[in-house]
């Protein structure tokens, strides 16, 4: 028959291995040193193995000992993820998080995935859409926190960092050869605009080849070799490439990171959302040698 861990006596054991000893942990446990002491015996006895080295004048641990402190740690740090995703009803709700479609990579899935763990019983809709629609739904308040790519920022508004537009094509592509330049866009992109008066003022033609709605069309497009866009450096997906500089492609201009965040009323998870979103794109720029 399997037989189940004392947890209780598992947390002292644990206790006692960061402590150093039996002393030090119950005072740790808010408990009596016989009681620790108790739970260890029947820690051990459970097992049939020493876990304990009482024959120092230090407490140390057996080898057996140091296996159950790894295994221990985990059970116990999800023994509290379950209690507290089951129990804790402090935070409840839906958060509304508009990106731009451009920006969602490769950070957001990090930061809704650490925002979960911290506040499990909240709901996080995101919104994947154009700076313009997202600056006008946070107007009607109907999202809690944006982040926008803007020459300037507007009321509310918080830079985060400046990072430049490149171009970006498919790994290993020769679209970026084309004349006239075959470019893909979507139909609402502002960065359509300052890439095309980049190619006028260097003289090279262009064309869009590819325009949608879609920004999984644009991306298939190109990853396709059937066109190039540009995006803000460091966020195209891992099926995409950007094309050097030494191609001979014209510079592209700045734009800003900007966060806003919705002060209608105190709320810790939007402050907490807006924390990682700050430490993410502000380390991005960090990264890149570009910081605001």
């Amino acid at each position: 028959m399997v037989r189940a861990l004392d947890l209780t006596a598992l947390k002292s054991f644990v206790a006692v291995a960061d402590a150093g000893g039996v002393t030090r942990a119950a005072n740790l446990l808010n408990l009596t040193q016989s009681a620790v002491s108790m739970q260890m015996k029947r820690l051990e006895d459970s097992l049939g193995v020493a876990l304990l080295d009482r024959t120092a004048r230090t407490v140390s641990l057996t080898t057996a000992g140091e296996l159950l402190l790894s295994y221990g740690r985990r059970m116990l740090e999800m023994n509290d993820e379950i209690v507290s995703r089951l129990t804790d009803t402090h935070f409840e709700g839906e958060l509304v998080l508009g990106v731009p479609h451009d920006l969602v990579f490769p950070h957001i899935p990090a930061i809704m995935q650490r925002f979960n763990a911290e506040f499990p019983r909240m709901r996080v809709q995101l919104l994947s859409s154009y700076t313009r629609f997202l600056k006008e739904k946070y107007a009607r308040r109907e999202c809690d926190v944006i982040l926008t790519t803007e020459e300037t920022y507007g009321e509310d508004g918080e830079t985060l960092t400046h990072l430049p537009l490149v171009w970006v094509g498919a790994p290993g592509g020769s679209a970026w050869k084309t004349r006239p330049l075959r470019l893909a866009f979507e139909k609402a992109c502002i960065f359509r605009a300052p890439v095309q008066a980049a190619l006028d003022k260097a003289g090279i033609g262009w064309e869009i080849a590819v325009e949608s709605d879609s920004t999984r069309t644009i991306e298939v497009s190109v990853s396709a070799d059937l066109a190039v866009t540009a995006m803000i450096a460091g966020m195209a997906a891992t099926y995409l490439e950007e094309i050097p500089v030494k191609h001979h492609l014209p510079t592209l201009p700045t734009r800003q990171i900007n966060l806003y965040v919705s002060r209608r009323d105190k709320s810790l998870p939007r402050d907490r959302m807006a924390d990682l979103l700050r430490q993410a794109y502000t380390s991005a720029g960090q990264s890149l040698g570009r910081v605001a």
